[in-house]
């Protein structure tokens, strides 16, 4: 007899003898015939100890684990990684662990078991008129945050653009920008603008000076036809010789 299954024949007789009610250690399990040691990790029990035998343990098969010691006659199945469910498989199953499964990309984990992802949700998408203030993870989500005034974004950038400003560049406005747009601009204003600015201008000083020369010319008229009347008058009590 094996000094094991000797030891554990012993403390069945002790037992028995005395009347005393059985409880096993931590690491054995009670059956009928008394206690029996537990099967380690990855296994299983095949068959109870006996007064001559130990426990009969056998290993898990594939696809099967056991991640800590025992007294089941079956160990557990693997689970699997449903896409289905936003999960992919992050770890292997091996016979002392279960499969570890982590979210898909976009997705994060909502509901976690140790290092295990049970739930997994899309990440958010921040809105046009916010910015991506933090980026989610495979364990957080996307934080988004509204653009201030001046600035935009299409709520895919991770900062807020500055509105362009289409006069400091020598561009037209032609519509103004918005949270979610930037300021439309049209061509250079040297190009269409500023033609008709100046040709409204020289047409406007054209009309000035035309007209302080026509105002002249009524001046010097008026002057010219006062004097020829005045050198055709003939003073009163002279004669003319």
């Amino acid at each position: 007899m094996r000094p094991g299954s000797a030891a554990v024949f012993l403390i069945l007789l002790m037992n028995v003898s005395t009347g005393q009610t059985l409880t096993c250690s931590p690491y054995s399990y009670e059956t009928p015939g008394g206690c029996c040691p537990v099967c380690p990790a990855g296994g299983r029990v095949y068959e109870d100890c006996t007064d001559s035998e130990s426990t009969h343990c056998k290993p898990c098969t594939e696809g099967t684990f056991m991640d800590h010691p025992t007294y089941r006659t079956r160990c557990y199945d693997c689970k699997s990684c449903d896409e289905g469910s936003a999960l992919k498989m992050k770890t292997s199953c091996t016979i002392v662990s279960d499969t570890v499964c982590e979210p898909l990309e976009g997705f994060y984990c909502s509901d976690s078991r140790k290092d295990d992802c049970v739930e997994a949700k899309k990440h958010r998408r921040c809105e046009p008129g916010e910015y991506i203030r933090e980026l989610g993870t495979s364990s957080t989500d996307t934080v988004c945050s509204t653009c201030s005034d001046g600035t935009f974004s299409n709520g895919t950038f991770t900062s807020c653009q500055n509105h362009t400003q289409c006069e400091s560049e020598g561009l037209e406005l032609l519509r103004a920008g918005t949270e979610t747009e930037d300021a439309q601009c049209g061509g250079k204003v040297s190009h269409r603008t500023a033609l008709i600015i100046c040709g409204v201008g020289v047409g406007i000083l054209l009309v000035f000076v035309l007209g302080v020369f026509y105002f002249k010319r009524r001046m010097i008229k008026h002057q010219n036809s006062g004097n020829r009347r005045q050198s055709g008058l003939v003073l009163p009590g002279r004669c003319e010789p």
